[in-house]
């Protein structure tokens, strides 16, 4: 009871430090889903290193090699090294919500979690990806003395398990991170998976290839467990000085399974060559290289000999290679396809340009201005709706860019005395235009619709007397409507829709674009709305009715009005 007792209370105690349960969505869970699966990559390629160094059976006497203890003991540890990550996974899983595939609602219940990993993953995660597991797994394999063959196919299914568990955390992290990256991101998700499967046929094909031979070497012992007797030929197996191709060399059937004609092997006569090379890095890349080479070409060039798993592993590596080409032209002809999509719609666009003045019979000239006009609007937009991308985003969001995009709203005089909430609302009913040389903004006698700030561009104001004003990026023209509106609203208090009379929205002067010109426009319209939704906020500041006192045209001439009074006044007491 003392040790129950003493057990639970330290259970309780790390259980503390142990998080809650975690939204599957958070930068902390996507981070480590992102860790897990490159270490899972990682540990699968430590894995199946072990085929390039130990042999099947342990039989490294009779294959030919070898077994380069130092690169196995260091790949060893790293492999035990590796079982702990993995127990950190499958605790990392325990604590992540999922999605309820009824409702499509995030399920926080620890319990309702448990219950889902462990009647998901967890049986497939502790006996196919945990690396103790699958000692286990091949202890039992080889104490029951299985055919090779066997061994081999229980063995690639076991390692093909691995790959499956691996490909579907990458499907899951690509559904909610790798949709909206980049193209180059994703090409190197299709590299990485190309690669990977490689890997695995490279290292299956070595792999099948040493089985190949130990099966060569044991018909030609007679029997397995006289086969490390009869090969040898009696000599010491711990003499290290005799080299071991020349030991094996008394038995001639054991020597005729390292020749080209002394087995059928099949597509695996390379790899049996192969064996001979004692640099381990030049094993693997080879090996990686036919993996490569077979996938690229389906394994069209392979012929097979007779034998049932030689026949199923090509079989596999062509149905790989077509999968993996199937998806990668599908993913190329996906972006070639966006690429397109706006290309295409400028096309149908343009043509329907085309034939609406055609059919409405204008003139050249217009028709010169109007394609000027469509082709600037698509250099400067690209085809893109801006309005539409930010009403698919969070309110606060949006805010926050157009204050990003806006910022020359601030700027201007009279908007930096106004409060953040009013040049929210400002911001939001701005417009883009894009005007063409030679467009007239403004013309003198006209009324004045709308506030244009200059983003980019050249213009130039001409007034009653032909004074010339230039204007580029940064000017505002039209800037009147704000100050009229603002007197107006303070003439109107009880905050109800007022209208500016025509009459004072008459413009004394023309603006005439220079060159193209891309701006933000605010109609008088919306501003008259701002101003009366937030008429209390503006009547309330004495800086914005000090502006408005100081900047009304009415009271402009007031001044000089008074003056001219004054001095006739003066002038006639004179006269008398």
């Amino acid at each position: 009871m003392v040790k129950k007792d003493r057990a639970r209370k330290t259970f309780l105690s790390l259980y503390k430090y142990m998080p809650g349960i975690m939204h599957p969505h958070t930068t902390s869970v996507q981070i480590c889903n992102e860790f897990f699966i490159f270490f899972f990559m990682f540990a699968f390629l430590l894995q199946t290193l072990f085929i390039f160094l130990k042999h099947p059976f342990e039989e490294e006497i009779y294959t030919g090699l070898g077994t380069d203890y130092s690169t196995l003991w260091t790949v060893s540890a790293l492999l035990d090294l590796t079982n702990i990550i993995f127990i950190l996974y499958m605790i990392f899983k325990f604590r992540v919500a999922y999605v309820d595939p009824e409702s499509r609602v995030l399920v926080y219940d620890p319990k309702r979690v448990a219950l889902n990993y462990l009647f998901g993953y967890f049986i497939i995660d502790f006996f196919l990806v945990l690396p103790v597991a699958q000692k286990i797994i091949d202890d039992i394999l080889e104490f029951c003395e299985w055919s090779s063959g066997l061994v081999g196919v229980v063995s690639i299914l076991q390692y093909l398990a691995v790959l499956c568990r691996i490909l579907s955390m990458l499907a899951d992290q690509s559904a909610s991170i790798f949709v909206c990256e980049s193209w180059v991101s994703k090409f190197v998700i299709n590299l990485l998976a190309f690669f990977l499967f490689s890997h695995v046929a490279g290292s299956f094909w070595y792999y099948f290839a040493t089985i190949r031979v130990a099966q060569c070497l044991t018909d030609a012992c007679g029997a397995p467990k006289l086969c490390k007797k009869s090969v040898p030929c009696g000599y010491d197996v711990f003499d290290y000085d005799q080299p071991i191709w020349e030991k094996r060399k008394c038995n001639n059937s054991a020597t005729s399974c390292f020749g080209p004609d002394g087995f059928a092997y099949g597509i695996f006569g390379t790899a049996v060559s192969l064996m001979e090379e004692s640099n381990l890095l030049m094993r693997y890349i080879y090996s990686l290289f036919w993996g490569f080479q077979q996938i690229s070409t389906l394994a069209g060039n392979q012929t097979p000999a007779f034998f049932v798993v030689e026949v199923l592993f090509i079989m596999f590596v062509g149905a790989t290679g077509l999968l993996l080409f199937s998806l990668l032209i599908g993913n190329m002809q996906n972006f070639l396809q966006a690429l397109g999509r706006r290309s295409l719609e400028m096309s149908v666009r343009s043509l329907d340009v085309e034939q609406w003045m055609r059919h409405r019979r204008l003139p050249q000239e217009l028709k010169r201005q109007i394609r000027e006009s469509e082709r600037y609007n698509w250099l400067a937009t690209r085809g893109v709706d801006e309005l539409m991308l930010l009403e698919n985003l969070p309110e606060d969001l949006q805010r926050d860019i157009r204050r990003h995009l806006f910022s020359f709203v601030e700027r201007f005089p009279i908007f930096s005395l106004m409060e953040e909430s009013i040049l929210d609302a400002i911001r939001e009913r701005l417009k883009q235009k894009i005007y063409i040389r030679g467009s007239r903004i403004l013309v003198r006698g006209g009324l004045i619709d709308k506030m244009v700030f200059i983003v980019q561009g050249k213009l130039q104001s001409i007034g009653e007397e032909k004074n010339v004003v230039p204007l580029s990026k940064g000017d505002v023209c039209g800037e009147e409507l704000i100050t009229l509106c603002l007197e107006h609203c303070a003439l109107n208090r009880d905050g109800t829709q007022f209208k500016i009379p025509a009459h004072k929205l008459v413009s004394n002067r023309s603006v005439i674009c220079l060159t193209n010109v891309e701006a933000f426009i605010l109609r008088v319209q919306d501003l008259e709305e701002v101003t009366c939704l937030f008429s209390g906020l503006l009547i309330r500041s004495p800086h914005v009715q000090g502006n408005i006192r100081k900047d009304s045209p009415c009271r402009q001439g007031l001044p000089a009005n008074r003056i001219k009074l004054a001095w006739r006044y003066r002038k006639k007491q004179l006269n008398h």
